[in-house]
């Protein structure tokens, strides 16, 4: 008979698929309430799938089964007996829920919807509850293994038991005398059965509080961790609280420095305690003993080969990996701590422990030059130490001073890395206790370089310990010193390099020949000033002073009566007071002393003139920082009508507003005039259009904006020296004196000679190793100005008292070093000793220290022999310090 799912009614509602017909042999109960007849499979088959939790259907409603006998109007009645059976294959692929239901029939009251259940995805909750299961079951097996071990156990004690019964009584056979001995042996044996109930029982408490003690904490935690992510929302952030305790765990060891030992320490009792309540709990050996064993087996793992058994072999072997691993961690911390200490030794970062040496703070090209003239300084005193700190690696720094040539003569040089900008970092290198701290300037913008100064003084003058030596401050302005000297108070000495250069350079182009003076007298090679106070001098004139001392020059006096002021060159009648000091310069401060008045005649000078001046006209070839100063300090030297040329590639416009701006009135300028040329100083053609042969002096500057390095300003004042004198040959006659020299006519070095004899030529060299050059060329006078720098902070940092000597050297007034010639102090073809010409030079108010003879390169200052009589030549000249015209 052919399926038609239309003409078939539809199946009710209220009745489901799962239950089959009722067979027709149950009998019908004679009660009220009698079974309704079930109907058959309806029509619709099932589809052939594999069956899914996802197509399981709610379970049916009570109300799904109808409790009359009688079907309802609305409900089919049942198929024939005929009717097709539920697996007949003309149902096969049709679904239950694809009955169709007649557009006509209404649609029966549906039942409420159930939501549907789905299964739970797999999560890490699932994973650790297996995981925790998984270390029941080991925990559980481990346990039921030790019970074992322990039946066994008991059974022994049990048999030892029946044993001593069996010996008491064979005991009571004995003879009377002999049974009274024997059993207060079987007492004691039975007494020590009976204790070993209660100590059977306590080893059990301590093998279980040793595995409790390992295995809950790891147990609470676990519990916690997974109750708190199931009661946290899938949204929320909380962090878990394995993640919070590792946390708290780093923060305690990153901020303890003993932390880690410490744990390590714990841990390793915690085992030995752990371990020893074990091997107490599966041993005959006392507890005491126990732990000595569990001692060995932490610290040599080869110990657990002696034991017996499977409970002692189980705890032996934990114990013993248990050991290795401290002893990793052990060997792992002393390593770390190890590479840290080199780490930090070889970076720098350890502490200083030294006191009376001298901190150089920062790095620059001067450094060679200082770490030089102070290991001079320190040579007599066997040596000292000096102590570097700058924002540099040690190594680096090491290696850059391992480059420098120059012997440190038994002086010792410590680099450490560190800001002096912390007061931490100050600290390591013993600042307190330092007899001199030189704060080197750094590269770059002028004021920033004396705001970082200024800052670095700021944090030595907040050290708790206080200061014992004073601070020297290289500046690179002259306008930043007062606010310098304000933060640092009596603490604070200044040498301000680009002021001090300017100054010296100036005075060089106006006597050619000083800058070797100077550097004869600032350097620690030769002589240089001393400040000493000798009692046997007090009450003789500042005169008989000068004769006193045969291997030094005295040239000024430290009064005591005015508070310590230096004065240089005072007059011959001021008197020697108690606590005066005399201002020498000699060899060393322990090389000369006072000594018997000699006898000296004294003469009058041929006569008293006054040199005339004259004109100048002085040309500048580049441009530097501190124009407006030297400017000044030009128009104060100079004669009226003097001219000043300047020659660089600033712009006119700009050079005029920079000038006003550094503080430069054209106004007060009395004695020179400004031109100005713009052109490039290390071009021919611009060169060419200068008259340089008519320019009495040429100054050539170390440009700013090449004088962040070195080589490259030295070279181009090399360039520009070299094509100015070779202009100036070619524009000059040959001289006739050049002929019989040692170069020939036409040769360059001949031409650029005779031409140096016709203008004086300074030029500014940063660079020491570029001073060869010059010298054996000599067609130039130099100036050293990182060197003459070095040289002066370092003179300061032996004696700060020397500053204001210098200062006043320098200054636009007062006195300041002159060459003078030898016509002033005596007559052609006169001999004099050396006392008498200093003596006829008081006459004039000078103080000669030293003399250059007319064929010779280099002055001497300080001459070793001042009492032997000598023929003096008007080409020799004389050094003297006199105030300024």
């Amino acid at each position: 008979m052919p399926l038609d799912p239309d003409n078939s009614p539809p199946p009710p509602p209220h009745r489901d698929w799962f239950f089959p017909p009722a067979p027709p042999f149950l009998p019908s109960s004679s009660s009220s309430r009698t079974l309704s007849h079930r109907t058959p499979f309806p029509s619709t088959s099932r589809s052939y799938k594999p069956y899914s939790l996802a197509d399981r259907r709610p379970p049916p409603t009570p109300r799904s089964r109808s409790r009359s006998p009688h079907p309802s109007p609305e409900q089919p009645s049942p198929p024939p007996p005929s009717a097709p059976r539920r697996r007949d294959p003309r149902y096969a692929g049709v679904r239950r829920g694809d009955a169709r239901t007649p557009p006509t029939a209404a649609a029966p009251a549906a039942a409420p919807p159930v939501p549907e259940r789905k299964s739970p995805p797999a999560s890490a909750a699932t994973l650790r509850w297996s995981g925790l299961v998984s270390a029941a079951a080991i925990l559980l097996c481990f346990a039921s293994l030790l019970r074992t071990n322990f039946s066994l156990h008991d059974q022994v004690h049990h048999l030892r038991g029946q044993l001593a019964a069996a010996t008491a009584k064979l005991q009571s056979c004995i003879v009377v005398m002999d049974s009274s001995l024997d059993m207060s042996g079987m007492f004691s044996y039975q007494s020590d059965d009976d204790s070993s109930v209660p100590s059977r029982s306590l080893k059990n408490f301590s093998l279980l509080l040793s595995l409790s003690a390992l295995y809950v904490p790891i147990v609470i935690l676990k519990y916690i961790d997974l109750l708190s992510k199931l009661r946290r929302p899938q949204d929320s952030e909380e962090v878990a609280i394995n993640k919070r305790l590792a946390y708290r765990v780093d923060i305690f060891l990153s901020l303890h420095p003993y932390a880690k030992p410490l744990v390590l320490l714990v841990a390793t009792l915690l085992l030995i305690g752990l371990g020893g309540l074990a091997l107490y709990g599966v041993t005959e050996d006392s507890l005491p003993d126990c732990l000595w064993l569990s001692w060995t087996f932490v610290a040599d793992a080869g110990n657990h080969a002696n034991a017996e058994g499977f409970g002692p072999k189980l705890v032996s072997v934990s114990i013993s990996i248990g050991g290795m691993l401290i002893f990793a961690m052990m060997l792992g911390l002393v390593t770390d701590s190890i590479s840290e200490k080199f780490d930090s030794l070889r970076k720098g970062r350890s502490e200083v422990i030294e006191q009376s040496h001298t901190l150089i703070l920062g790095w620059s090209d001067k450094l060679g030059s200082l770490l030089n003239q102070i290991s001079i300084a320190n040579e007599s005193l066997g040596g000292g130490t000096i102590v570097v700190m700058a924002e540099r690696d040690k190594e680096e720094m090491e290696a850059d001073i391992a480059k420098m040539e120059f012997d440190l003569k038994g002086t010792a040089v410590i680099c450490r890395s560190g800001s002096p900008l912390i007061l931490a970092d100050l600290k390591k290198v013993s600042v307190s206790k330092a007899r001199a701290i030189v704060v080197l300037a750094v590269e770059g913008n002028a004021d920033q370089s004396d705001a970082r100064a200024l800052r670095i003084v700021l944090s030595l003058t907040g050290v708790k310990e206080g200061l014992r030596g004073h601070i020297v401050v290289e500046l690179s302005d002259l306008d930043n010193e007062v606010l310098v000297k304000l933060v640092g108070g009596d603490l604070v000495e200044t040498v301000v390099a680009h002021d001090v250069i300017g100054r010296l350079m100036i005075q060089c182009a106006r006597q050619p020949g000083l800058a070797q003076i100077w550097e004869d007298i600032l350097g620690f090679e030769n002589c240089e000033f001393y400040i000493k106070r000798w009692p046997q001098l007090v009450g003789m004139q500042f005169e008989d002073v000068l004769i006193s001392f045969p291997d030094a020059v005295p040239c000024g006096v430290k009064m005591a009566a005015y508070g310590g002021k230096i004065i240089l060159n005072p007059d011959d009648c001021y008197v020697m007071q108690e606590g005066d000091e005399v201002l020498v310069i000699a060899e060393d401060d322990d090389t000369y002393a006072p000594a018997p008045l000699p006898k000296v005649k004294r003469g009058y000078p041929p006569k008293d003139f006054v040199v005339p001046k004259s004109p100048e006209r002085i040309l500048f070839c580049g441009w530097r920082r501190d124009m407006e100063d030297m400017i000044m300090v030009l128009d104060a030297f100079l004669a009226p009508g003097s001219e000043l040329w300047m020659f660089n590639d600033v712009p006119e416009i700009d050079r005029e507003r920079k000038l006003i701006e550094g503080g430069l009135d054209f106004s007060r300028l009395e004695n020179i005039t400004l031109v100005h040329r713009e052109g490039n100083a290390v071009i021919r053609r611009h060169l060419e259009s200068l008259p340089l042969e008519s320019f009495d002096s040429i100054l050539i500057l170390a440009d700013e904006s090449v004088e962040d390095s070195a080589i490259q300003a030295d070279s181009r004042s090399l360039a520009t020296l070299l094509l100015i004198r070779d202009i100036q040959a070619k524009r000059l006659p040959y001289k006739e004196a050049f002929r019989g020299g040692s170069f020939s006519e036409g040769s360059w070095m001949g031409d650029m000679l005779q031409a140096s004899d016709k203008s004086v030529i300074i030029s500014e060299i940063l660079d020491p190793r570029t001073k060869n050059l010059l010298a054996m060329s000599k067609i130039s006078d130099y100036v050293l100005s990182n060197e003459l720098v070095s040289m002066a902070l370092a003179m300061v940092a032996e004696d700060r008292q020397i500053n204001y000597v210098l200062e006043e050297l320098f200054a636009e007034e007062g006195n300041e070093l002159q060459i003078r010639q030898s016509e002033l102090y005596l007559r052609e073809d006169e001999e004099l000793n050396f006392f008498e010409v200093m003596l006829r030079a008081r006459q004039r108010k000078e103080v000669v220290i030293g003399y250059r003879l007319k064929d010779a390169e280099r002055a001497i200052i300080n001459p070793p022999d001042k009492v032997s009589r000598r023929r003096w030549s008007r080409k020799d000249v004389f050094v003297a310090i006199a105030e300024k015209e």
